[in-house]
């Protein structure tokens, strides 16, 4: 028997996005799935929305909350599967992320979380970028390398041993989360299983870039959220122990992955402020990323018009490629992306 994996909605004023999220979950071609909508009393039609899926919702909730943590925790003390993941309502499930999540999770009864690649796209569905990570464990969570949360899924009675999220985070409430998992049990990256090839699969789900998402117009918390996660991990003995190993490797992440959100969202001289600082921790990992150093300076100086202007071109060229790879691998593998949700790919 297939184990019952869970999915919780947290929403909050999503409307123009969360029938996608929807959709993509009940398209899904596992079953059980049970799916919770966890709405913090919105204002824009979300409710509207939920209702028309209600017939096809385990169950829903609107009322008012104090953020995302609560409403995903609300969803899942009410979920019942071994299973647990939650996906945002203006994120979405590509085909066969589930059943792909949970075969992990029969090959090994001893892990606690899988995740796999994901996209990002646009307001409107546009691919941008393939995100592809590795078989990460505790040692890189701790040097901030960083997982796309849609797509990932735990084990339950992992989860619940390292506790739901903190109420306190808004910002870096995943990747809190995904140390804690990690250290009570193993976690796998998919795409380790096909070394390293990622044109063999699709990316298992998609988040949307848009200007209202937090990472473009809250980068500041963001920033203050991985340097408070920087403190807590110094009271935690055996995360201390790893972080004294390569103190300066830690560093040069936390100050790296600052600088690229104060970066997305446009505060040039402070993402620059922060790549100089993980420049002084570990040269050679910051000047990694050299061309977003660079292009911190001149954006802070009033260049990023026009650099965004040269650049376009060249982005929209990758856009289109990447398009045509997603069709190519969706149609060789019977799981065409035309007409799923969300995703545009022409």
């Amino acid at each position: 028997m297939n184990p019952l994996v869970s999915i919780i909605s947290p929403s909050f004023n999503q409307a123009a996005y969360l029938p996608d999220a929807i959709r993509s979950v009940l398209s899904q071609d596992y079953s059980p799935i049970e799916y919770w909508v966890v709405d913090g009393a919105s204002t824009d039609g979300s409710l509207e929305v939920i209702q028309n899926y209600s017939g096809q919702l385990t169950g829903w909730i609107s009322e008012r909350d104090s953020g995302q943590s609560e409403a995903i925790n609300k969803g899942i003390i009410k979920a019942q599967g071994e299973i647990v993941a939650w996906l945002n309502s203006d994120d979405f499930y590509l085909p066969q992320a589930v059943s792909r999540a949970v075969k992990l999770f029969q090959s090994d009864p001893d892990l606690g979380m899988v995740f796999g690649e994901a996209l990002t796209v646009d307001q409107r569905g546009w691919p941008l970028k393939r995100l592809t990570f590795g078989d990460w464990g505790l040692q890189e969570l701790v040097k901030f390398c960083i997982i796309c949360q849609p797509a990932v899924f735990m084990r339950r009675s992992i989860l619940e041993k390292a506790g739901f999220l903190d109420h306190s985070y808004n910002f870096m409430l995943d990747h809190h989360l995904w140390i804690r998992v990690a250290r009570m049990a193993p976690i796998h990256y998919e795409g380790s299983n096909n070394g390293g090839n990622s044109s063999r699969s699709l990316p298992w789900a998609a988040a949307r870039h848009h200007p209202g998402a937090k990472n473009v117009s809250q980068s500041p918390g963001f920033s203050q959220e991985i340097m408070r996660l920087l403190e807590w991990m110094h009271t935690v003995p055996d995360l201390e122990r790893i972080i004294q190993k390569d103190r300066r490797g830690v560093r040069a992440g936390a100050y790296r992955l600052s600088a690229r959100y104060l970066l997305d969202g446009g505060r040039y001289r402070d993402a620059l402020s922060n790549y100089l600082r993980a420049a002084r921790s570990n040269p050679g990992y910051a000047l990694k990323h050299w061309h977003r150093m660079i292009y911190a300076v001149l954006a802070g100086i009033g260049f990023g018009a026009t650099l965004d202007h040269f650049r376009a071109p060249y982005q929209r060229r990758r856009q289109q490629q990447l398009a045509a790879e997603l069709k190519s691998s969706s149609e060789s593998s019977g799981n065409a992306l035309d007409g799923w949700p969300g995703i545009r790919l022409a």
